[in-house]
């Protein structure tokens, strides 16, 4: 388990004594093997020599001049991001004293993809040291932290599949270069099928996982997931004669999203809490809220106030969540023993709708004593 998601560089991280993520040498080569930052024929020698130099000394000191002697402006910029995340990562200490100094300051300067990068490998560390470490359904949930992921709805059902693994499969039929040779060519194709993982499946999401994105991608490749995830709360089945029955999607991704949440919460703030799907909210005594994204913040206040929200956005919640408090004694005085509600949203994009789940608004927004 410790080998999946390569791009996340996990088995190049040494744990410290509160188990939160050290960088080491490794891990930092780990990140100048990047795509991003990787040599190509036009690297100009300046370039060379300083990526020959941090891959064998990766914490040395970079002047200002040599980064500008570099003669292309995106490698000075690339680059540029790499020393400040590297030397970030060295002054917090850990993975997670960074997220939170960066999450914490309110001006994120480094690219979205380090800061996926470092949620992709403490997610992976909480699901290694977990009680489900190999259930690949709680895996397949926890790339909601840092991968988007595009909805359709199909017989009640609410399907979760990666955007970005979808727009490669769209692209080449899931042929690889010859459906995308057969594409150019306008060559009739069969529709294209992804399957929902379930118990059959999930040994096909581990050999997945453990994969590159493509089999000639360089180290560090972005992971390539192509099962969908099931995030549906219940199904309601006709059985004839106007009789209908529902029940519960029993393999629904839902709940192993609200444990990961609650492990990350404990991890990354040190509060115990419990986190269970919810379908709707029924607390005349409602007091607090956060939305895993922008536009759930927005719908939870509209809701909270009493707004009038309409149905077609009503209809991109994927899911409310009930946060609970182990420790009232930990919550600000006002809210003390009140639930906290979570809601996770669908943003309606041009190539559908999309879920991007911010996992850092667990960590600024919850309402703690010792922040108040």
């Amino acid at each position: 388990m410790n080998d999946l998601w390569p791009a996340g560089g996990y088995i190049h991280l040494r744990p410290n004594a509160n188990g939160w993520l050290q960088s080491t040498p490794e891990y930092l080569r780990h990140l100048l093997a990047r795509p991003e930052l990787a040599l190509v024929p036009e690297s100009c020698r300046a370039e060379k020599s300083l990526h020959r130099s941090l891959s064998n000394d990766p914490a040395r000191p970079v002047p200002p001049a040599e980064l500008q002697s570099l003669r292309d402006g995106d490698a000075r910029d690339n680059y540029g991001h790499f020393l400040a995340v590297r030397d970030g990562l060295l002054q917090a200490g850990s993975l997670q004293a960074w997220l939170l100094q960066l999450f914490r300051s309110g001006h994120i300067a480094v690219p979205p993809l380090f800061i996926e990068l470092a949620v992709m490998a403490v997610v992976q560390h909480l699901l290694v040291n977990g009680p489900d470490a190999e259930d690949a359904l709680a895996w397949r949930a926890g790339e909601l932290f840092f991968r988007p992921q595009r909805i359709t709805l199909e017989q009640g059902r609410v399907l979760a599949a990666d955007r970005d693994s979808l727009a490669q499969e769209q692209a080449t039929q899931g042929l690889g270069e010859l459906g995308r040779l057969l594409a150019q060519a306008q060559a009739p194709l069969k529709p294209l099928q992804l399957r929902v993982l379930d118990h059959d499946s999930a040994a096909r999401y581990f050999e997945q996982a453990a994969q590159p994105a493509q089999p000639a991608a360089p180290p560090g490749a972005l992971l390539r997931s192509t099962l969908l995830l099931d995030l549906t709360h219940q199904v309601q089945r006709e059985i004839g004669e106007g009789i209908h029955f529902t029940m519960t999607a029993a393999r629904s991704g839902l709940k192993p999203l609200g444990a990961l949440m609650q492990r990350w919460v404990q991890h990354m703030l040190g509060v115990a809490v419990r986190v269970q799907p919810l379908q709707k909210i029924e607390d005349p005594h409602w007091r607090w809220h956060i939305g895993l994204d922008a536009d759930a913040s927005a719908l939870l206040d509209d809701l909270y106030e009493g707004h009038e929200v309409d149905a077609a956005r009503l209809q991109r919640l994927i899911s409310l969540f009930r946060l609970d408090f182990e420790q009232p004694a930990e919550m600000r005085t006002d809210v003390a023993g009140k639930p906290v509600y979570l809601g996770l949203m669908a943003k309606a994009a041009s190539e559908g709708d999309i879920v991007r789940m911010k996992p850092q608004n667990l960590l600024l927004n919850l309402p703690l004593a010792r922040f108040s």
